[in-house]
């Protein structure tokens, strides 16, 4: 399974969500499927995205947010379900994209430790209730539709290989796109009379 292949599929149900990626391929292949104003490419913070979303979910109780991270992030901030076991903001979806590999550092095969380390079995003892595991693209689709079911902290483990995009290039840099999301967040409270 390829993470572009899951991007894809879960697509359609990211416009109305608040969506954070992990910086490199995981961002470009999004990118490549079509920039929404509710993207958040977080570039040059590995390992942070998990904590982004994490404050959107606790400061915006009623909107979805979705995390696509890569297993080289959740390593490098391995704390991330810890605290999110804490705080279990219901209206999060973590989703870890675990390729073995520092694809987006360097594309050095089997870099990180997910390959001895079961990211999935983390979260769980960390306290995460709702976790899934997901080694095929039928596997993943239904752990993301349940997710977004349930009124509940959910994180999915899915594994992909250790492929990006032939090309990187974004037309949108990051002071633009905090810009543009900030401002889709402000005119959605605005649209539901919701104070700033």
């Amino acid at each position: 399974m390829e993470r572009a292949g899951c991007l894809e599929m879960i697509y359609p149900e990211l416009q109305d969500k608040l969506v954070v990626t992990i910086m490199g391929a995981c961002a470009q292949e999004l990118y490549n499927l079509g920039h929404r104003e509710n993207f958040f490419y977080l570039q040059h913070a590995m390992g942070l995205a998990s904590s982004i979303g994490l404050g959107l979910a606790m400061h915006l109780p009623g909107e979805r947010v979705i995390v696509l991270d890569g297993d080289g992030s959740v390593l490098m901030n391995l704390g991330t379900f810890a605290t999110l076991a804490r705080y279990r903001p219901k209206n999060l979806i973590h989703v870890v994209f675990d390729n073995g590999s520092l694809l987006s550092t360097g594309g050095f095969h089997s870099q990180t430790t997910s390959g001895v380390t079961d990211l999935a079995a983390i979260a769980r003892g960390a306290g995460i209730e709702h976790v899934a595991s997901a080694a095929s693209a039928v596997e993943f689709g239904e752990a993301f539709m349940a997710a977004l079911e349930r009124d509940e902290l959910s994180v999915i483990v899915a594994k992909v290989a250790a492929v990006g995009p032939e090309h990187y290039g974004m037309d949108l840099q990051l002071p633009e796109n905090a810009f543009r999301f900030r401002r889709w967040i402000l005119d959605r409270k605005r649209s539901a009379g919701v104070a700033s």
